[in-house]
């Protein structure tokens, strides 16, 4: 009955999460219990609120005291600094894994090692180059509301890897030690709610006429993978989490520049 009470205390779920996912010193102030830390990917977009939102403000105020190139570097560096590059990590090993491996032991193994490889550089390069441009291609507040929408959106379309694919490994083989569990029905509209919610208040306050884009190319992107690695691994790890996540996002920024060549011509 104790174990049950303590998965059912909401709010330590989501500290769960922003510890999780974030640099923050969140675990000074308060250490949920260990169980909290198999549901974060439910709280996974509200974490986005905190971490693009950062990253928006940054831009956003930056650009007001800075050349607007540097403002945009620095508001990636923002984010790199609260999270730790935990995605931009997963990246990497994806990369690595996928890019070297042949068989599923193999890209497993290269996922799990801590070295970076050639793919793993030359794809993290190749990433933020095309995000720091296609930022510095829009104006400084379509680009924050498109960073406020676009962090906690890709990280709900990408929880669902959890929902459709088993863990690839074994729970004393993670990384991090834990499963995440299936989201509820319950869990379920409130990740939905979590990533909509700033999508469309982007959608609302930029005017865009294409809005429906951006509701239907992140999601066919992280199909795409979700293709890829049912094929290659069987299975989701967390690298391959936060990989999804990070290509989702591009797209998104990629649409937005679409958006913006159509409302200059």
């Amino acid at each position: 009955m104790e174990e049950t009470a303590v998965k059912t205390r909401w709010y330590d779920n989501i500290w769960a999460a922003l510890i999780f996912f974030t640099r923050l010193p969140f675990w000074r102030l308060h250490q949920p219990p260990q169980t909290s830390y198999k549901t974060v990917v439910e709280f996974w977009p509200l974490t986005g609120w905190l971490t693009g939102g950062a990253m928006a403000t940054a831009l956003y105020f930056g650009s007001m005291i800075l050349p607007y190139a540097v403002a945009v570097i620095a508001a990636i560096a923002v984010r790199l600094l609260i999270t730790g590059a935990l995605h931009e990590d997963g990246l990497a090993d994806f990369l690595d894994g996928f890019g070297g491996g042949g068989n599923r032991e193999r890209i497993l193994a290269i996922m799990k090692d801590s070295h970076i490889g050639t793919y793993g550089v030359l794809g993290l390069i190749i990433y933020m180059l095309l995000l720091g441009t296609a930022l510095y291609s829009m104006p400084v507040t379509v680009a924050a509301l498109t960073i406020l929408a676009a962090d906690p959106f890709s990280k709900m379309i990408t929880s669902q890897l959890v929902n459709v694919l088993p863990y690839a490994r074994r729970e004393e083989e993670a990384k991090n030690k834990t499963i995440y569990r299936k989201p509820s029905l319950a869990a379920g509209l409130s990740l939905t709610v979590q990533g909509l919610l700033p999508m469309a208040l982007m959608i609302w306050l930029s005017g865009i006429s294409n809005w429906y884009l951006f509701i239907f190319v992140p999601p066919l992107v992280m199909f795409f993978l979700y293709l890829l690695i049912q094929r290659k691994i069987h299975g989701y790890t967390g690298d391959c989490c936060g990989a999804v996540c990070l290509l989702v996002e591009l797209a998104i920024y990629l649409v937005a520049c679409s958006q913006q060549l159509i409302v200059k011509s």
